[in-house]
């Protein structure tokens, strides 16, 4: 094997696991705008324990959920890429819901 083919292999690898960071960053910014838009839902129906245990089922493992009062109910949810491969980088995502009026029924 030349140091060509060799050098070539090792390029090739790590545009592979470059490819595959940036791919399971996606996902993970996917599932969080996912669990988010659905806690701020809930949380604007007043249920905040439910918004945190969807977090937990959608976000990815160790995701963490900030809430936000107001006359919107704002739910950011922040998560590490998948094996912590970026030192540094943190995936969040946010959305918003209309608080709905106490005693409203569905």
């Amino acid at each position: 094997m030349t140091i060509e083919a060799a050098l070539g292999l090792v390029v090739l690898v790590l545009v592979v696991a470059m490819c595959l960071t940036g791919i399971g960053c996606l996902l993970a910014q996917l599932r969080c705008a996912d669990a988010a838009r659905e806690a701020a839902r809930l949380a604007a129906r007043g249920d905040e324990a439910a918004a945190a245990a969807a977090v937990a089922a959608l976000a990815p493992a160790g995701a963490s959920l900030s809430l936000a009062d107001g006359e919107l109910v704002t739910a950011t949810v922040t998560a590490v890429p998948v094996g912590g491969l970026l030192p540094g980088v943190r995936i969040q995502a946010s959305a918003a819901a209309a608080r709905e009026p106490a005693g409203a029924s569905p």
